[in-house]
């Protein structure tokens, strides 16, 4: 589940028996969704230094990059500190117990970490891969006033400071994902309505579940419960 606007036409009914990871500030949308996701994933620096105090209490199992979050989050039962491997270029880790790729977006870390779980199939949502704002990657800006280039304007709203996006080089990270999952006979499917990313092969959110082979919690035969129980 990524954070686009496109994330607000979702139907939350089709995601009640699903696993689901949400990443940043997903949690602005945990009541109107009904449920909170199972998994979170953070690696950006300025949202730990900004959100920590709202990301600590999350009941989903947190996934957090260590050198971001490390100062800012406690440790306990539901958050787990994985190392940002540097110097690696793009390489997708199979691993996430030696470390991670950030990939310039954390949706190709959240991959990496799906991966990791065991899941076969992973369905994009809320993954615009658009930015109405230009600029050079990582270059640090305040907020003015409401954002338009997530799903709640006030997610990166006024006086909040963001990073504007790398879209190029998470396209060479995406890559890496799609050859990763493939490789290993499992797929990604792109079902973000609008969206402008074109690595994964398009569909709906409704068509996918339809056509899933793998059937949400209920028919869970999997040992996603147990991996997540034993990671350290």
């Amino acid at each position: 589940m990524g954070n686009g606007p496109s994330l607000r036409n979702t139907d939350w009914d089709l995601l009640s028996n699903e696993y689901v990871f949400g990443m940043n500030r997903i949690y602005l949308l945990i009541q109107e969704m009904g449920f909170i996701p199972d998994f979170y994933v953070c690696v950006k620096d300025l949202v730990f230094e900004q959100f920590a105090h709202e990301i600590q209490p999350l009941k989903s199992l947190k996934f957090c990059d260590w050198s971001s979050a490390h100062r800012h989050l406690d440790s306990d039962a539901n958050t787990v500190f994985i190392p940002h491997i540097v110097s690696e270029g793009f390489r997708f880790r199979a691993n996430i117990l030696t470390g991670w790729n950030r990939g310039c977006t954390v949706t190709y870390t959240a991959l990496q970490v799906a991966f990791f779980m065991g899941f076969d199939e992973v369905i994009l949502i809320g993954v615009d891969h658009f930015f109405c704002h230009t600029g050079k990657p990582k270059l640090q800006e305040v907020s003015q006033g409401d954002d338009p280039n997530h799903f709640a304007p006030d997610y990166f709203g006024k006086g909040i400071k963001w990073e504007y996006p790398n879209l190029s080089g998470s396209e060479i990270a995406y890559d890496c994902a799609r050859n990763a999952f493939e490789n290993a006979g499992r797929r990604i499917v792109d079902a973000t309505q609008g969206g402008h990313l074109t690595v994964f092969p398009k569909t709906s959110l409704g068509e996918a579940l339809a056509t899933s082979q793998l059937r949400g919690k209920e028919h869970d035969n999997t040992a996603v419960a147990p991996v997540a129980q034993n990671i350290p």
